[in-house]
C-alpha cells in the first residue's frame, strides 16, 4: 500500500477511517493514508483488454509474414516495397474493421450461432497453432500453388500478403468472436485499438522485413512463430470450451 501523510487533517483523531475516492480505497490510520489496490473488476477489464491485443497480434503474426514478403519482393525497388507494405497494412486494417462491424450480420444471415462459430473458429486457431509449433509458416494460410502464383503477380500487397497471409481465416474469425463478446463501448474501442496496433506493427515489421530476415534468419523466425503458436493454441482452446459449454450445457456442471 502507498503511504501518504495526512497532516492536513490535524483535527481528526480516529485510529481508522475508511472512505472511497474514485476507484481507489483510502484508509486513514495512524496519521497516514493507506492506498488500497484497485477493485478486482477493473483489473479483470484491463487483463481482458491486454489479452485481446496480445491475441490478435499473435494470430495476425506479422513476423511470420516476413519470409514470404522477402521472397516475393526480391525484385522490387525500395520505393515499391514501401508502397506494397503501406497497401498491405491498410488492407489488413480495413478488412478487420469491416469484419468487426459486419461480422454479427454475417452470422445472422447464414443462421450460425455464436457458440457454433466459437467451436469452429477455435478448431481453426488450434490447427493454425499446431502448424506454427511445427515450424510450418505457410501451411495454414495458403497452398503452395497460390504461393508460386504470387511470385508472378505485379502486386502482392492485397493478395496474398494482406489476405490471406495476415488477415486470414484465423484473424477474421477471432475478430468476429471478440466483437460479439463486447458488452460496452470501451470494449469495442479496445478491439478497434487492437486492430490499429496490429496494422501499425505490420507496417513497421514489413518495412524492416529484409533486416529482420537477416538478423533472425529462418531459425529466429521459427522461434518467434512457435511462441505465437502457443498463445494461439490457448486462445483456440478457450473459444472451443466457451462454445461447447453453450452447445452442451451439461459440460458446465
Amino acid at each position: 500500500m502507498t503511504r501518504l501523510n495526512s497532516s492536513i487533517l490535524r483535527g481528526m483523531h480516529p485510529r481508522s477511517v475508511d472512505f472511497e475516492i474514485s476507484v481507489h480505497k483510502f484508509i486513514l490510520q495512524d496519521g497516514f493514508f493507506l492506498c488500497d489496490k484497485a477493485p478486482p473488476m477493473m483489473l479483470e477489464q484491463w487483463t481482458e483488454h491486454i489479452k485481446i491485443v496480445t491475441g490478435l497480434v499473435a494470430i495476425v503474426n506479422p513476423i511470420g509474414a516476413v519470409p514470404l514478403f522477402v521472397t516475393l519482393s526480391q525484385q522490387m525497388s525500395v520505393s515499391d516495397r514501401k508502397k506494397t507494405v503501406k497497401i498491405a497494412s491498410l488492407t489488413v486494417c480495413c478488412t478487420l474493421l469491416l469484419v468487426m462491424f459486419c461480422g454479427q450480420a454475417f452470422l445472422n444471415y447464414f443462421g450460425i450461432s455464436v457458440a457454433s462459430f466459437k467451436v469452429g473458429g477455435g478448431i481453426l486457431l488450434l490447427l493454425m497453432a499446431i502448424s506454427m509449433l511445427h515450424g510450418n509458416q505457410l501451411l495454414p494460410k495458403h497452398t503452395e500453388e497460390e504461393a508460386q502464383e504470387a511470385v508472378t503477380k505485379e502486386s502482392i500487397a492485397v493478395v496474398p500478403l494482406a489476405i490471406p497471409m495476415l488477415a486470414g481465416p484465423g484473424a477474421i474469425s477471432s475478430v468476429i468472436l471478440y466483437s460479439n463478446q463486447s458488452n460496452a463501448f470501451h470494449d469495442e474501442l479496445t478491439l478497434v485499438g487492437a486492430i490499429l496496433i496490429v496494422s501499425l506493427l505490420t507496417l513497421i515489421i514489413l518495412n524492416m522485413g529484409h533486416k529482420i530476415a537477416k538478423a533472425l534468419r529462418k531459425t529466429g523466425v521459427n522461434i518467434v512463430s512457435r511462441v505465437m503458436g502457443l498463445i494461439i493454441a490457448a486462445i483456440g482452446v478457450e473459444f472451443i470450451c466457451d462454445g461447447l459449454v453453450v452447445l452442451i450445457p451439461g459440460l458446465a456442471r
